[in-house]
């Protein structure tokens, strides 16, 4: 989807159920290369509290899943805001600004490593677009750089020109789950320089549904193994559990953390890999561990 569209963006001012701080939302924010799509911003209470005072931003994806339960999964949130205020309430981390982006309908295109596809056979490219046939999604091209063009080129010098950020790499980040985590490790290796540090929960590995086909994930992994960014100033998190979905991507996670590895990242210092026991695939068990991901992404004491 290469239009250009250029509507008015409309403004809408909300405070979410049971959120702290305060949310504004921006619907049908418009773009040149992917669907329009909503956009929140969560500011915390020091952004009022502090008027000169500047401040890192996550962004992060499924933005509907994020902090509103009316718009939400199973109408479970991840609370994101609520955690970040109760965590910058304790001193654990410093104050930061979320971007939460909705998805759309093309959300497994826009969301898949566009790259990696080079790497994929065009019977893997028929598996894929099978699979998405399967969740009720059109074939359609990837869309990942183009998602990813939106997001550095539209979407966040929107939010840099509105709101007090700090703008550097060091303290942007990115952050999402499932198909979301690839993404977002997708936009660090992509825009090393714009994106210092990536969260990625419960990474979909399998690209498909299962293990039974291995080669679009290792496809992937063979992108990421030839792109990652330098460990002396990027920082990366991730994550699973070990039931429903999440079953599937141990045995994924130990190959990419045996790349990191050999790349110089260091466990504990640039880089953690978390396993959840019991933990399944979906935003209630997110919502239970965001704090560990905003105490890896910014804590208090870097």
């Amino acid at each position: 989807m290469k239009t250009i569209l250029l509507p008015l963006i409309l403004l809408c001012f909300t405070f979410c159920p049971a959120q702290s701080g305060k949310v504004t939302r921006i619907d049908n924010f418009k773009s040149k290369y992917v669907k329009p799509r909503n956009v929140e911003i969560w500011l915390p209470a020091e952004y009022a509290a502090n008027p000169k005072q500047q401040f890192p931003v996550l962004y992060m994806h499924d933005g509907q899943n994020v902090f509103n339960p009316k718009t939400a999964m199973d109408n479970v949130p991840w609370k994101a805001g609520d955690t970040a205020q109760r965590l910058i309430g304790k001193k654990e981390i410093q104050p930061v600004i979320i971007v939460a982006i909705w998805c759309t309908d093309a959300r497994y295109y826009e969301y898949f490593p566009e790259k990696a596809a080079a790497y994929l056979t065009d019977e893997e490219r028929q598996q894929m677009d099978e699979a998405a046939a399967k969740m009720g999604v059109a074939k359609n091209e990837f869309l990942g750089d183009e998602y990813l063009k939106f997001m550095v080129e539209e979407l966040k010098p929107y939010i840099d020109k509105n709101y007090r950020t700090l703008k550097d790499a060091p303290n942007t980040s990115v952050c999402g789950s499932s198909m979301g985590g690839l993404i977002s490790f997708y936009a660090m290796c992509e825009y090393p320089d714009v994106f210092g540090q990536a969260a990625c929960i419960s990474t979909h590995w399998p690209i498909l549904f299962d293990n039974k086909n291995m080669a679009p994930s290792n496809a992937v992994r063979g992108y990421f193994k030839e792109h990652l960014p330098s460990p002396a100033n990027h920082r990366i998190y991730f994550d699973h559990g070990t039931t429903t979905l999440d079953e599937y991507y141990e045995v994924h996670q130990k190959v990419m953390d045996e790349i990191m590895a050999a790349a110089g990242y260091i466990p504990g210092k640039n880089w953690l890999t978390r396993k959840f026991e019991g933990a399944g695939h979906s935003e209630a068990f997110w919502q239970e561990r965001f704090d560990v991901t905003l105490k890896f992404l910014y804590p208090n004491n870097l």
